[in-house]
């Protein structure tokens, strides 16, 4: 069962990047679990433009890579740092991206991956009260645009106040048992999810019901 990992993280000492590591070892309790890191800030990826929509999306070596190996996934987890609001701009390009095989040819509105099981992991300055209520809306748009492409959102991680001091950003999570721990588990649960879809070639009943539901409000919005 393939895990593809990709890390948004551009720094060498990475709180992301930590955090995939340790999501991944929890992951790999399960012996049949196998694991493709990809860090995008050493990922060759032309910007998007319309033109990867019109047959040359899959010249490129880098990302014709991604598309085998998204493709070939059980599940995928995205490990992200949260900067001004957003995320950092490769990860957006990758998103958009992935229209190019995820979306249909035909009117670039029905989601064609099958149901693959997403993880995010995200790391931020504020803490998580302050991301529960308000900042995590700014990164709304990254799980929203996984369910347009067919996918199903297995589940989120934030790790706050990742800051060496009150004015520093810098790695602390590596010191940081619990939330290591914390996050091993989410590991172990996700790989469980895997293998009942690797099993049943679908998700769990209520993954599907949240699915069949986002299907219904797509139906509803395009009469408008």
């Amino acid at each position: 069962m393939l895990i593809v990992t990709f890390v948004a993280g551009t720094n060498e000492a990475s709180n992301a990047h930590v955090l995939a590591d340790a999501f991944l070892e929890g992951a790999q309790s399960d012996p049949d679990v196998l694991v493709e890191k990809i860090r995008l800030k050493d990922l060759p990826l032309a910007h998007f433009t319309l033109e990867h929509y019109r047959g040359n999306a899959f010249e490129e070596e880098a990302f014709t890579r991604i598309r085998s190996l998204v493709r070939g996934a059980k599940g995928i987890v995205i490990a992200t740092p949260v900067w001004n609001f957003s995320v950092p701009a490769h990860l957006k390009n990758l998103i958009d991206r992935l229209g190019a095989f995820c979306l249909d040819h035909e009117t670039r509105s029905k989601g064609q991956l099958p149901a693959t099981p997403f993880f995010f992991l995200f790391t931020g300055g504020a803490p998580v009260p302050v991301w529960t209520g308000i900042m995590r809306f700014t990164t709304s748009h990254l799980p929203e645009s996984i369910r347009y492409y067919g996918g199903s959102i297995a589940g989120k991680h934030y790790e706050g106040k990742c800051m060496v001091s009150r004015r520093e950003f810098g790695l602390v999570v590596d010191v940081r048992p619990a939330s290591l721990e914390r996050v091993r588990r989410k590991g172990r649960k996700f790989a469980r999810l895997m293998r009942y879809y690797a099993v049943h070639n679908r998700m769990p009943l209520s993954y599907r019901l949240l699915a069949r539901a986002y299907r219904l409000s797509q139906r509803i919005v395009s009469k408008f």
